[in-house]
């Protein structure tokens, strides 16, 4: 990822700030919800693309970096959030740039922290796995530490992310199949598919997605409010020779369970070819 020297937007930078390496979509997110929790710290992006920075600026009060040196410098965090394929070239840039953070998280699917440990071995890393539902405060993230981050830094990167919802640590070896897992896609491509099937029996499309979104969503909420099990949810729900019962047989014996599998298994298969030079 090459960025743009240009300082023509450039604004002065205090400590501490939090930087962000990169203005896509999961840095728009984790920034709406760092604002809508209150969060007023100054937060600088730099991004090639000055359209982005821009947006990110006008929208949500960031700072614009003129230049890679100047995000990094005052930076209590530096946040490395590019795609996996251009992980490797921003780290060569930051080893050049005479700035070196201290404390990194890579937002980086399958990016592991050997990579980038040996490309800026003096910074203290951390991998993460924010949602982008972190955009409206009720994100999962998940936290991988480096054995050299100390207590406090741990702290700090916690607290970071849970202005924005949830937070877990998850083993490195077991990443991948959380980033496979955790991914609000499996909600938007179940209320869809859900959603379908339901007009194709007949529902216009207005109900068909009101009934199948209230099937997911709301029973999900019921699963975290009730304190019951899943065990117990679905005998509740699903009465032997009942409505329910028949239409969850069917999906399993059509094989709901194993797609299901073999998506996840996919999923983790792209993110170790990310890993790969």
């Amino acid at each position: 990822m090459q960025h743009s020297s240009s300082t023509a937007e450039a604004q002065p930078i205090k400590a501490p700030t939090i930087s962000f390496l990169g203005g896509g979509r999961i840095t728009s997110a984790l920034i709406a919800g760092l604002r809508l929790a209150g969060d007023r710290r100054e937060i600088v992006v730099h991004d090639r693309n000055l359209a982005k920075t821009k947006r990110l600026h006008l929208e949500l009060r960031t700072k614009v970096a003129g230049n890679l040196r100047d995000t990094i410098e005052h930076a209590q965090i530096v946040v490395i959030a590019v795609r996996p394929a251009s992980v490797i070239g921003l780290l060569d840039e930051i080893s050049k740039s005479a700035a070196t953070p201290r404390l990194c998280v890579s937002l980086a699917a399958g990016i592991p922290l050997t990579i980038l440990r040996a490309a800026l071995p003096m910074t203290r890393w951390v991998r993460a796995m924010p949602s982008p539902v972190c955009r409206v405060g009720k994100g999962l993230t998940a936290l991988c530490f480096d054995q050299t981050v100390n207590k406090k830094d741990r702290a700090v990167v916690r607290e970071f992310f849970q202005k924005v919802g949830q937070v877990v640590e998850v083993p490195e070896q077991q990443f991948d199949a959380f980033t496979a897992t955790y991914s609000s896609s499996h909600g938007y491509h179940a209320l869809a598919a859900l959603a379908t099937a339901a007009q194709r029996a007949g529902l216009d499309p207005d109900t068909a997605l009101t009934a199948a979104a209230h099937a997911l969503a709301d029973g999900i909420q019921y699963w975290r409010e009730s304190g019951l099990t899943l065990d117990e949810l679905l005998h509740e729900a699903a009465t032997p020779g009942g409505i329910a019962a028949a239409t969850v047989t069917a999906m399993d014996k059509a094989g709901y369970g194993r797609s299901v599998q073999k998506g996840l298994a996919a999923g983790i298969s792209q993110a170790r070819r990310n890993a790969k030079p």
